[in-house]
């Protein structure tokens, strides 16, 4: 029984001590060039860069949305946001703000901890690609 006792202990202990530096090893890695390609026909969205330890902070998407409908309210809270529309046409509703229109080749930018809201207005689907790195404090 104690050979048994003895044996998980170990274990435990490998363990405890084996993962943090798998952990440090995963964070350290450093971020390296590369590209990915989009599917201009897609009929859902996408993420595209997951962040760290992938990018420094940066995170991203495709996002796709057909007509009359939205992302929903959400506030980017420490991070801030651009919006670089693709195809179609909407808005970005800051919420207590202004209505930002969004159209083919238009950049929307969003600051920190701003809520806001993404919606196909036009009749064509609205694609666009989103992004989001943290700000400073």
């Amino acid at each position: 029984m104690s050979m048994i006792k003895n044996a998980v202990l170990f274990s435990l202990i490998a363990l405890i001590t084996f993962v943090p530096s798998i952990r440090a090893q995963s964070t350290n890695k450093k971020p390296e060039p590369r590209i990915i390609q989009l599917d201009p026909s897609a009929n859902d969205s996408m993420e595209i860069l997951a962040g760290p330890p992938g990018t420094s902070t940066m995170h991203s998407g495709y996002m796709v949305l057909a007509p009359g409908t939205s992302v929903g309210a959400h506030s980017t809270r420490g991070y801030e946001e651009t919006v670089i529309v693709l195809a179609g046409s909407g808005e970005m509703r800051i919420v207590n703000g202004q209505t930002l229109l969004l159209k083919p080749y238009s950049v929307a930018y969003c600051p920190p901890r701003t809520e806001h809201n993404v919606v196909n207005t036009g009749t064509d689907t609205l694609r666009y690609i989103w992004l989001v790195a943290k700000a400073k404090p």
